[in-house]
Formats: structure tokens, C-alpha cells, sequence
């Protein structure tokens, strides 16, 4: 991805998650410091999908900040290869591992991170019956973690 691109996944992510709010966790910063690890999806001239990931310190683990998925193209793929590219490009980087976090709520994210061969990191909370690290994003903002190899 590009610095330019941030206007347009700013311009489209909150509606791609049903009006909720979730735009502000998508600061420029990462579109200007993060362009080799963070990729997009275009179909007919259209976003349809991105991944915002970090390779940094532990310099060994990459992580992976925020996916977004067209929900008119979810269940095609999409969000598997962009986790693939991240994949390949944090090993060349020399990463053995990637971490990621969700909502406990989102148990669509949960689901997708198991068919991808992530494991929960026991936390000491439980919420919806998942592992959950207490406070993990602020006050209150309880987050489910992530962790999978990339050998």
C-alpha cells in the first residue's frame, strides 16, 4: 500500500463494518511507515480488501493491525491471501512469528484466525467463552490475542 491509499480505506471501512467506528484505528502513520507490510486488493478499479501489518521489534515478530474485507467479496479468499503476502514478506524480513488481536465478540475474526493456524494466548479473563487479555487496548477494552508460526 501507499500513503495515498489511506483516504480511500478511511472513506470505506466504517461501512464495511455496519456503520460501527472503526476508521480512527487506521491512522496515516501506518500507511506512511508501513507500505511494504501492508497490502491492498483491487478489483475493477475498486478496493475490495486490505492488511495493515508491522514488522519491527521483536524484530523475530510481525504483527498484523487491521484487516478489511468488502462484504460483498467476503468468503472468496481475500482476506487468506492477504494474510499469505504479510506471511511471506514478514519471513523475508526474517520474522519466525505473527501476532494479531480481535474483539471478543468478533467471532467471525476468531474463526478465520483458527482456520489460519493462529492459537489464542491464555489470557487472564474469559469472555464468550474465549481466552481474553483484560484491558488489552484501554480501559475496558478487553482483546482476544493471537499468535502462529511462520517457519
Amino acid at each position: 500500500m501507499r500513503e495515498s491509499d489511506h483516504g480511500p480505506v478511511v472513506a470505506v471501512v466504517d461501512g464495511w463494518w455496519d456503520g460501527r467506528r472503526v476508521a480512527d484505528k487506521l491512522p496515516r502513520l501506518f500507511f506512511r511507515y508501513f507500505p511494504e507490510t501492508s497490502f491492498a486488493v483491487e478489483e475493477d478499479g475498486e478496493l475490495v480488501a486490505f492488511l495493515v501489518g508491522i514488522v519491527g521489534n521483536p524484530v523475530d515478530e510481525a504483527y498484523v493491525h487491521f484487516v478489511g474485507v468488502h462484504p460483498e467479496h467476503r468468503s472468496r479468499g481475500l482476506g487468506r491471501r492477504l494474510y499469505e503476502m504479510f506471511f511471506d514478506e514478514a519471513r523475508r524480513r526474517g520474522c519466525r512469528s505473527v501476532r494479531s488481536i480481535t474483539s471478543p465478540v468478533n467471532t467471525g475474526s476468531i474463526g478465520f484466525h483458527a482456520s489460519m493456524g493462529f492459537e489464542v494466548l491464555e489470557g487472564d479473563g474469559r469472555e464468550d467463552g474465549v481466552s481474553v487479555h483484560p484491558d488489552y487496548d484501554g480501559d475496558g477494552k478487553d482483546k482476544v490475542v493471537f499468535v502462529r508460526g511462520i517457519p
